[in-house]
C-alpha cells in the first residue's frame, strides 16, 4: 500500500510562487520592464524582519524593488499597532492611495501586519479603505503567495486573517537589509498579558523555534558573510518552554556561540521577571554575546508594576540589575519607560526618576502611554491628564538624558571594537557603527569598512552618540 506524502506548506507556496513568476515574466515580455514592488514597515525590528521574507517573496515571484510607492505596481502596508499614532499613519497612506488605485486599479494594495488582527481594523478598511485588494494577519504571512494569485484570479478582495497561529513555517525565501547582520526569529507570540499591550492578542501565544531551525539558519548566515545576528522574540528569555523538550534560552546562546565565524549575538526583547542566573552566566561566559542588555521598566512604582502586570516589583528588578552588574561589570543597560500610566501618581512617577538615578541606563525608549482598544488598560479608570503628563515626560527626560550623558563619557578613552555599518548621511567621510556595548559611534573613514570590525578609539561623547578614531 503506497504512503500518501502531503506536501508542506512551503512547497504549496512555492506552486503559487512559480505562478505569479510565469505571469510576471510574460508582463515584462510585453512591456519591456517588470512589475515592481514597494513594501512600508512600520514598528518593532519582528515587522522588520517578517517585511524581509514579504520583500523576498515578492522578488522571487518576479517582481523589482520599487523606489517609492508612486513607481509600484504592488504596495504593502506592514503594520504596527502598539501604539494609536503607528495607526493613524497607516489610514494616511491609505486615503493617499485612494485616487491613485482610482485612476490606475490594476495597481494592488495589500496590508498585513499586526493592525489587521483587531476586528475595528477590519471594518474600518472594508468601510473606508474598500479598495484595499489583500488583507492578512500576522500568523499567515508565508500565504503572501496564494492570496495574491487568489486575488488575481478572482478580481476581488481577498481577506484571510487567523485568529491562531498555525505551525511554523521554515525557510522562507529573505531579502536581508545588510550583508554583514541579520535579524533572526527564535520565537513568535507573547504569554505575558501586560495590561497595557496589545502584542499578545495580535501575534498569539508563545510558541519556540526548533533549536536545530536555528541553527541551521544562523550557520547559513554566516556562510553567506553575515558576522553579527540579533536573536528576535516577544520574551527571548521564556525560549524553549513549549518545545517538545524544552531548552532554556541560555542553553540556546551557549550553543548558538560555538558556531563557527560568527562574531557578535545580540538579542531581544528580555523580560525581567524570566532573566536567570542561568542567563546572566551564559552572558557572561559566551564571548560573542555582546556586552548589553535591554531590560524593559516599564515603571518605578512597585504598584503601576502590578497594574500593568509585569510581575516583578521594583525592588526584584532593581537586585536583578546589580547582580547582572556584579556579573559583567562593563554591560550597557537600556530601558522601555512609559509615563501616564493610569493610576500614575506624582508619588509613583517619583519612583521611575528614582530607578533611572539608580540603574543609569545608556539609553531609553521613553513612550507616553497610548490608550489601546482592548486591553485591560484602556478600560482602567484615573486615565492621566495630557498635560499632566506631557509635564512629567518632560522632566523625565530632564533627568534622564544627563545620566545618559554622564555613562556615555565614560567611554572616552576607551578602545572599543565596531562593527562598521553604514556611510553617514551628512557626510560621506563619516562612518557610522556600533560597539558590542550597542554604542553608536562616528569616525572618518572609507565605505570599503562597511562590514568590517574595526578598533576605534573614543575621543568625545554627544550623549547620544560618541566620536572615535581608528586605530
Amino acid at each position: 500500500m503506497c504512503k500518501i506524502i502531503e506536501p508542506s506548506l512551503l512547497e504549496i507556496q512555492n506552486k503559487y510562487i512559480e505562478t505569479v513568476k510565469k505571469w510576471n515574466a510574460e508582463y515584462k515580455e510585453k512591456h519591456s520592464h517588470s512589475r515592481k514592488m514597494y513594501c512600508v514597515t512600520m514598528g518593532c525590528q519582528m515587522n522588520a524582519h517578517d517585511s524581509e521574507k514579504l520583500k523576498g517573496m515578492l522578488l522571487e515571484m518576479g517582481y523589482e524593488e520599487a523606489d517609492n510607492e508612486d513607481n509600484a505596481d504592488f504596495v504593502i502596508y506592514n503594520t504596527c499597532c502598539i501604539r494609536a499614532n503607528a495607526e493613524e499613519k497607516v489610514y494616511g497612506k491609505l486615503g493617499w492611495l485612494k485616487n491613485r488605485k482610482r485612476k490606475e486599479p490594476e495597481l494592488i494594495v495589500a496590508i498585513c501586519g499586526c493592525m489587521t488582527q483587531q476586528d475595528t481594523v477590519i471594518e474600518k478598511i472594508h468601510k473606508t479603505y474598500n479598495f484595499v485588494d489583500i488583507i492578512f494577519g500576522t500568523f499567515n504571512l508565508y500565504k503572501l503567495p496564494e492570496l495574491l494569485v487568489s486575488r488575481i484570479e478572482s478580481g476581488s478582495e481577498v481577506c484571510d486573517i487567523w485568529k491562531e497561529h498555525g505551525e511554523i513555517v521554515e525557510d522562507l525565501p529573505t531579502v536581508r537589509e545588510h550583508k554583514y547582520k541579520s535579524s533572526v526569529n527564535i520565537m513568535y507570540g507573547c504569554n505575558n498579558f501586560c495590561t497595557y499591550c496589545i502584542v499578545p492578542y495580535v501575534r498569539g501565544r508563545e510558541r519556540s523555534r526548533e533549536v536545530d531551525d536555528i541553527l541551521k539558519e544562523i550557520k547559513e548566515l554566516v556562510s553567506d558573510g553575515v558576522k553579527e545576528v540579533m536573536l528576535l522574540g516577544q520574551n527571548v528569555n521564556s525560549y524553549g518552554k513549549t518545545l517538545e523538550n524544552p531548552v532554556s534560552f541560555a542553553e540556546l546562546l551557549r550553543k548558538i556561540n560555538e558556531i563557527d565565524g560568527l562574531e557578535r549575538i545580540r538579542f531581544m526583547t528580555s523580560h525581567p521577571k524570566d532573566l536567570s542566573d542561568e542567563l546572566i552566566d551564559a552572558m557572561r561566559d559566551c564571548d560573542k554575546v555582546c556586552k548589553y542588555l535591554h531590560l524593559p521598566v516599564q515603571s518605578g512604582s512597585s504598584k503601576i508594576l502590578e497594574k500593568m502586570n509585569r510581575r516583578y516589583t521594583k525592588e526584584k528588578y532593581l537586585e536583578l540589575v546589580d547582580k547582572i552588574k556584579a556579573e559583567i561589570p562593563d554591560i550597557m543597560l537600556s530601558t522601555d519607560i512609559i509615563v501616564g500610566f493610569p493610576g500614575e501618581t506624582e508619588e509613583d512617577f517619583q519612583e521611575t526618576l528614582d530607578i533611572i538615578k539608580k540603574v543609569k541606563y545608556s539609553t531609553a525608549f521613553t513612550f507616553i502611554y497610548s490608550k489601546r482598544t482592548g486591553t485591560p488598560a484602556a478600560t482602567m479608570e484615573d486615565q492621566i491628564p495630557e498635560d499632566i503628563v506631557k509635564d512629567r515626560f518632560d522632566r523625565m527626560l530632564h533627568i534622564l538624558n544627563p545620566i545618559i550623558h554622564e555613562v556615555n563619557n565614560s567611554q572616552v578613552g576607551k578602545v572599543i571594537d565596531v562593527l562598521v555599518e553604514e556611510v553617514s548621511k551628512h557626510d560621506e567621510k563619516i562612518m557610522t557603527g556600533r560597539g558590542d556595548n550597542n554604542s553608536l559611534i562616528h569616525f572618518e573613514g572609507s565605505k570599503d569598512l562597511i562590514g568590517q570590525i574595526i578598533k576605534v578609539k573614543i575621543i568625545d561623547n554627544k550623549t547620544f552618540y560618541l566620536i572615535g578614531e581608528r586605530i
